[in-house]
């Protein structure tokens, strides 16, 4: 097979899971890298549980992160038809045959084989039946070559060898006529025309019985490669216990898509020593050969520092755009201007999230800040009133608000109280912000602009007289 085809295939059951999103940035960067085609399968043969909201929320993630497809998405709910006419090619020659088992058999056979110590799988016996009981649901199973080995040539984790005997007769239509995993992933992999199937490692199992299906029914399988999955911190499964979310919440918390993209990317792959890339970076680089055999492991604290780190590289503009929108779920009432381009470029390099311009800024949109109850005991009091009331004079006959000028209105109020820059400084900052911590005093002064500032000042100053 000459083109290179790979397909990323989510089950709208739900969110899509930060794990899945990684297979997909995998697939999405092999076929970039090979100039290839990316594909979208959407398995949706689940009624009951596929949810037309969980099949948006998957496309809008996929965009988000930038993983665009070359084809429009393939629904597996439309083809039940296809699933059915495979399945009768091998219903005629005897690769597959009508079980009408119940539970209850279902379950003696189970309990048989562990008495006997042996592995607990489907005998068969359907097989030779020759008439079905009236009134028993139905369903299909393919007949699984019990001789013999079938061996997978993984491209990442090497040549995996299967017992057959330890494979049995598995379901491949269900009594309501819907395919299941195995059987419809053989069937559209062949009609998409799949080249690579790259999938976690914890499908490696299905592997050996989805190259038999392709075996009976004379179709060249693809080639596969099994990543392995992330862990958490505790070498367990990686879960919400963790930390980790469905990707559309790393949207709504304030990450950028490209430091998803790129700590996604780096977990279980490198290239040499590097740990920051541009997409276009990741599409010349990524190849398989690099992945590992073992799992990576989940770090929320090197999620974040990447994202930093992206958020630094940003344009202003850009990130003004972005986190307008968190200023706007806290309830402020910003609006896309130079105060908010002021108020970005001044939190900019403390802000490790999206979220976090709203969070620490949401100072600069109030008509009054709250006091933080430490701060106000400490720095509001009579010894620091007197000293914001000379500022407030200052600042009220100031002419140019500018930093230059602020830094010389400092200096004269040190002068005359004798004080050094952080005593100064640290009143102001409550008086201004509720807290200690901001950007610096002069680029926060200049941001709020003089009215702000005397309003803001005066106040604490009564905050300061009528301290007890």
């Amino acid at each position: 097979m000459s083109e290179i085809r790979c397909r990323f295939a989510p089950s709208p059951t739900g969110h899509l899971h930060i794990g899945g999103a990684r297979t997909a940035i995998f697939n999405w960067l092999f076929c970039r890298h090979e100039r290839g085609k990316f594909l979208l399968r959407i398995e949706d043969t689940d009624p009951e549980r596929s949810k037309q909201e969980y099949t948006d929320a998957i496309l809008d993630g996929l965009a988000w992160l930038g993983l665009d497809w070359d084809e429009p998405p393939f629904y597996q709910s439309s083809r039940l038809k296809v699933y059915q006419e495979y399945a009768e090619r091998l219903l005629k020659e005897r690769k597959a045959y009508y079980c009408s088992c119940t539970e209850e058999e279902l379950e003696q056979m189970r309990e048989t084989a562990l008495k006997k110590k042996l592995n607990p799988k489907y005998d068969g016996r359907c097989f030779y039946r020759k008439e079905h009981p009236p009134g028993r649901p139905k369903v299909i199973r393919f007949r699984s070559p019990q001789e013999g080995k079938t061996e997978v040539h993984d491209l990442i984790q090497g040549k995996v060898v299967f017992n057959n005997s330890e494979l049995d007769d598995l379901i491949i239509i269900r009594s309501d006529g819907t395919p299941t995993y195995n059987f419809s992933a053989v069937i559209d992999d062949t009609e998409m025309r799949i080249s690579h199937v790259i999938r976690g490692d914890d499908h490696l199992n299905n592997t050996p019985r989805q190259i038999q299906i392709y075996n009976a029914l004379r179709l060249e399988p693809p080639r596969f490669a099994h990543h392995p999955l992330i862990l958490g911190p505790d070498r367990g499964k990686l879960s919400k216990r963790h930390g980790a979310r469905a990707l559309i919440e790393y949207r709504d918390m304030g990450y950028l898509p490209e430091a998803v993209l790129n700590f996604l990317v780096r977990i279980g792959w490198s290239h040499g020593d590097q740990e920051i890339f541009t997409k276009d970076e990741l599409i010349k680089f990524f190849d398989l050969k690099h992945l590992t055999k073992s799992a990576g492991v989940w770090n929320p604290e090197k999620l974040l520092w990447l994202n930093g780190n992206y958020i630094r590289q940003t344009p202003i503009e850009k990130l003004a755009d972005l986190a307008l929108p968190y200023f706007h779920n806290k309830g402020y009432p910003a609006k896309r201007d130079e105060y908010l381009i002021a108020i970005i470029r001044d939190l900019r390099v403390r802000s490790t999230t999206l979220a976090e311009f709203a969070e620490l800024g949401g100072f600069y949109y109030v008509d009054e800040v709250e006091y933080d109850d430490k701060a106000k005991a400490q720095l509001l009091t009579s010894e620091t009133a007197p000293v914001l009331e000379l500022l407030i004079k200052k600042l009220e006959n100031q002419t140019h608000f500018e930093k230059q000028s602020l830094e010389k209105t400092f200096k004269e109020v040190m002068a005359e109280t004798g004080l050094k820059m952080k005593k100064v400084a640290q009143p102001v900052r409550v008086a201004l912000t509720g807290g200690t911590a901001s950007p610096g005093i002069f680029d926060l002064l200049t941001v709020l602009g003089q009215d702000r500032v005397i309003k803001r000042l005066k106040r604490a100053m009564e905050v300061a007289l009528n301290h007890e």
